[in-house]
This record gives C-alpha cells, structure tokens and sequence, in this order.
C-alpha cells in the first residue's frame, strides 16, 4: 500500500502541484491510467481538465471519474487514484452515494497508489470529524476510507500571537475533538504531506513527514508534539 497525502495542491508562489511534483512523479512511478475523483468540487469538468493538463505535463494519462456506473468502471481499470480537495463533506457524500468508498479501499489495499489533496487527504483517515470545512451537504455517515488509522487536520494555522481575534483556534478545535475521540490528528502545516507504506493490507504503516514544515500531533491525554520532516511515532 502506497499513499501520498498532501495538506494543500497550491503552495504561496507556486503553481498547482508544484511542491510535491517529485512525489507525486514517484508514487505514480510505471503507471499510466490513473483516477481522478472531482467530487469536492462543483466544476467537476473544469476540475478535471486542470488536473489533465497538469498530470500530463508529468506523463500521466488521467480519467475523470463520474458518480455512478461509469466512475466504477474507470476506477476498477486504473492504476492509480488521485482523490482531489475542495468540500470534504460533498466528496465523501458523493462518494457513498455512489458506492464507491468500499471499491477504493480495497483497490488501495490490493496495491494501487493513492495521493489525496486537502479533503482527499481527510477522507484517507477514518473519518472527517477534523475537517475544516461547513458542513454544506449532509453525508449518510461521517465514516471515510481508513486508510490510515488516524484522523488528519489540512491546512494546518498556528495562532497568531498578534491577532485579536477571539474565536477558535485551530489548536483549541483539535484539542475539543480529543475530548470526545481518542484517534490521533496528525495536523499538516501548508506546504507539508504524508508518505505512506505497508507492507500488506494488515500490517503497521510507515508513516513519513515530507516537506520544509513540522507537524503537529494532537493525542488524548498528551500535550501536542511537534515532528519534524522524517518518520512519524508508530500509529499501528
């Protein structure tokens, strides 16, 4: 099993998938036909074209997937899944509805590369309690692929010691999650992902931080530790 997890798919100052251009070259090494899921967006054909374009530019042939018959048949012929950002709760409804997150999991199990984007990177946990996004559609469930047996918070902010904003902090938003879970976040600061291996469907992930950032990891009854680029703790 093989995934690349990416906080965000534009870093300040870059173009689209530029950071991780590298990675994404070498998760997707001798495919060809690779999956694409626009579900989090609404221009899901404008979505596709823009990742079309990009991914050829690095020889990768890309489909769109459509809700549906079709999508099924696209992602059961690939050779690799991209899971695109954009509303977390829209993707995994879209998802359920057609059938489609049991049918990826088990594609990524039997070995097929997975990189996900912001809500594609959320939606590879168990399940999306740690999105930042509204809730604009309701799924059935907030259950995702768990693929990973962590939760994981994109776009990761640090509070601003200058700001007088009194609301929520992201920190006090992932802390409150622990208060009522006891699954680990893996908080990813822009810029940053997640490289993901295991041996087999059953055994432990290897989990390493890529990137110029730190993570931040949220657990129950631990202050938040902050992980340098490298192999993250052991999560099973």
């Amino acid at each position: 099993m093989r995934l690349v997890l990416l906080s965000n798919s534009i870093n300040f100052g870059c173009g689209y998938l530029d950071h991780a251009a590298r990675a994404i070259t070498e998760l997707f090494q001798g495919a060809r036909r690779i999956a694409f899921v626009p579900f989090a967006l609404a221009d899901q054909e404008g979505y596709h074209e823009r990742v079309r374009l990009r991914f050829g530019a690095l020889g990768l042939d890309v489909h769109r997937v459509m809700e549906g018959g079709h999508g099924r048949d696209v992602l059961e012929k690939s050779e690799g899944i991209f899971v695109g950002g954009g509303n977390t709760f829209r993707l995994l409804d879209r998802l359920q509805r057609s059938d489609f997150i049991a049918l990826i999991r088990s594609r990524v199990l039997a070995g097929a590369p997975y990189l996900g984007s912001s809500a594609g990177t959320v939606v590879a946990g168990p399940t999306i309690r740690t999105t930042n996004d509204m809730p604009i559609v309701q799924p059935a469930s907030f259950e995702a692929l768990g693929l990973v047996p962590f939760q994981v918070n994109c776009h990761y902010l640090d509070p601003d010691p200058a700001s007088r904003h009194m609301g929520e902090t992201r920190e006090a938003r992932l802390r409150e999650f622990l208060e009522e879970n006891r699954r680990p976040v893996v908080a990813l600061r822009e810029g940053s992902w997640l490289e993901v291996a295991a041996d087999a469907a059953d055994a432990p992930r290897r989990v390493r931080l890529c990137g110029p950032l730190m993570a931040r990891l949220y657990r129950r009854d631990h202050e938040p530790l902050e992980c340098p680029p490298g192999d993250l703790p052991a999560f099973g």
